[in-house]
């Protein structure tokens, strides 16, 4: 401990502050709790600076308060791509990736691992490697038997849904959707508490497998939708866990697509995972393969014999060594921007992105040792030791090599995420964005936010700090750079000092911003308007929409009749334009089932 003063709240009498009330001190100011901190020299007057820079976390069990920014800056991304009325193409050049008609897989970033998804390769029909060489043995597209096949239709150069015009008010409507899709049920579970009725019944290794392939299936979904819509759809999708610990996806989608076209969707696609056998594990316990340098390749620690490599292994596969599909519930729900509605929907959709898988419902289970627990633990045992990938080290429990080898591959150790505890078979994004939903990047993002506070700043007459006051980019007259960022010395800075210097920085910036409000006030400006505030082109549009139950009749809110006066299914193919249009209701997705297939 040691004595630190002008600390918030405590003015200038010293205190004897600790790491833990610097922590909480931090916490309750928003300033990062694990700062790396570098120090900058100037090279003309010889002074070095500390500089604290945030961690960036996007977990509350790491960094509260960088979680918290990370979670709002995301809930500004979300509205602003969300009803958007004007196209990014109509700004842009089409590059060759999204001429339309063009079948375009943007989205692979947001895959676990960067494997090539091995049954959408296009080859012959005999199977065999493509002529003229290559070397990589493909499969044929030929769709699984009980899925349906999914008519494609030419693709459109836009990423705007249908508008629909009121002929009596001339008021334009471009709704949007809200869209939950889930895994399907892997045993009984209790309603609410989210454990096994039956844990011997329950399904934990399906459970597992699917979890670690649900990116995979993601990204087949929204290539099949594109392809069905006739559009660029554009989304923005959080991946949470269910309270049985199952993924599943809530995703903001721009535009109105006609239910059954999402529904058979949903229903056609799936991934399979042309893999070798999982049925038997070979190697277990202290007797693993070995790795041999001369051949490169793993050996069999006792007859050293060359295990089959990942190609050998795959050459010969009648049946894929795992499929997975959506479950059968699906929520669909229609809204409008600038309404209630629409931001409890974005609320909702990010409420739990700071949170890891396996804690997101750890705090209602306090108790070591409980079931929660237990189901826990066991689906974590089944992600650890399952492969996640086709150079996974667990194949070699399998008798497989994997591919691209390497010494040092340890069964249980893969570095991928989805095998850790906190992820539960989900080591990929949380967030996944489509790359045309805004129109800019995070970083984009985030200036734009620091801009508003300049605005309202300047409009003050308060004269925000130099952000770049020590960029490297700055040069002495002889064009060398005058600052100069090094790394700090372990064990050489001392923490509550640090903490306590963001603390004051943060509060002068806090200070100057609530002061510039002030002054605003006082002056009567108005505030700055929202980027997307709704989704009309007319002001009316956000009137039309009536709150949360404020319904008579099921079947009308539910928008199965659209023929009926008073009612308009906006996901319908009707054209006809609403006389007094009402909200979907709330998701079902989330309601406890007996059966698991909901959260």
């Amino acid at each position: 401990e040691r004595r630190v003063s002008g600390l918030p709240g405590i003015g200038s009498t010293s205190y004897d502050v600790g790491s833990d009330m610097a922590v909480l001190a931090a916490q309750s100011a928003g300033v990062c709790i694990r700062p790396h901190v570098r120090v900058v020299t100037d090279l003309l007057t010889g002074e070095s600076t500390s500089v604290p820079i945030p961690c960036g976390s996007t977990r509350e069990t790491v960094c509260g308060p960088c979680a918290t920014k990370a979670k709002r800056l995301r809930m500004h991304q979300c509205r602003e791509g969300w009803h958007r009325t004007t196209d990014p193409l109509d700004d842009e050049p089409l590059d060759e990736a999204d001429e339309p008609g063009a079948q375009v897989d943007d989205d692979l970033d947001g895959l676990v691992g960067s494997e090539q998804d091995e049954d959408e390769q296009l080859v012959d029909e005999t199977g065999d490697e493509p002529a003229g060489g290559g070397g990589r043995r493909v499969r044929s597209t030929r769709r699984l038997d009980g899925f349906p096949d999914l008519p494609t239709i030419p693709m459109e150069a836009r990423t705007t849904g249908r508008a629909f015009t009121d002929p009596a008010t001339g008021a334009t409507y471009r709704p949007s959707m809200f869209l939950t899709l889930t895994l399907p049920s892997y045993g009984k579970v209790i309603p609410g508490a989210g454990v096994p009725v039956d844990p011997s019944r329950y399904d934990y290794r399906r459970a597992a497998l699917d979890a670690l392939l649900w990116p995979r299936l993601l990204d087949r979904f929204w290539q099949n939708l594109r392809r069905c819509a006739g559009y660029k759809v554009q989304y923005f999708s959080a991946i949470e866990a269910q309270r049985r610990l199952a993924p599943h996806l809530h995703a903001a989608v721009r535009g109105a697509i006609p239910r059954q076209v999402i529904k058979a969707v949903v229903a056609a696609s799936y991934y399979a995972a042309w893999w070798p056998p999982l049925d038997r594990v070979v190697y277990d316990g202290d007797q693993l393969p070995v790795w041999d340098q001369p051949r490169q390749t793993y050996v069999d620690p006792v007859t050293e014999r060359a295990l089959p490599t990942w190609d050998e292994a795959t050459a010969d596969l009648h049946e894929p060594a795992h499929v997975v599909r959506f479950g059968a519930q699906v929520d669909i729900k229609g809204l409008l921007g600038g309404t209630e509605d629409s931001d409890r929907a974005v609320r909702y959709l990010c409420k739990y992105l700071t949170k890891n898988v396996a804690d997101t419902y750890a705090e209602q289970h306090p108790h070591v040792g409980d079931p929660y627990e237990r189901h826990t633990n066991r689906l974590h045992t089944e992600t650890r030791w399952l492969p996640c990938s086709p150079s996974c080290a667990n194949w070699l429990r399998y008798g497989v090599t994997p591919k691209h080898p390497g010494p040092g591959l340890v069964p249980g150790q893969c570095v991928s995420p989805g095998h850790e505890r906190e992820n539960l078979g989900l080591g990929g994004r949380r967030v996944l964005v489509s790359r045309q939903w805004s129109g800019k990047t995070l970083t984009e993002h985030r200036a734009d936010r620091r801009a508003v506070v300049a605005q309202v700043l300047a409009a003050a007459g308060i004269e925000p700090g130099d952000v770049d006051r020590l960029a490297a980019d700055h040069t002495l007259p002889d064009g060398t750079p005058r600052f100069v960022w090094d790394d700090v010395e372990p064990g050489s800075l001392d923490y509550v000092a640090v903490i306590a210097a963001s603390l004051r920085q943060a509060n002068t910036w806090r200070g100057q911003y609530e002061h510039a409000k002030t002054i605003a006030a006082q002056r009567g400006s108005p505030p700055p308007p929202p980027v997307h505030d709704r989704s009309a082109t007319t002001p009316t549009a956000a009137t039309c929409a009536r709150p949360f139950g404020n319904h008579t009749n099921r079947r009308h809110r539910r928008g199965l009749n659209p023929g009926r006066e008073g009612t308009w299914n906006i996901c319908s193919t009707s054209t006809r334009p609403p006389k007094s249009w009402e909200p979907l209701p709330g998701s079902r997705a989330d309601s406890s089932r007996s059966d698991g297939s909901a959260s």
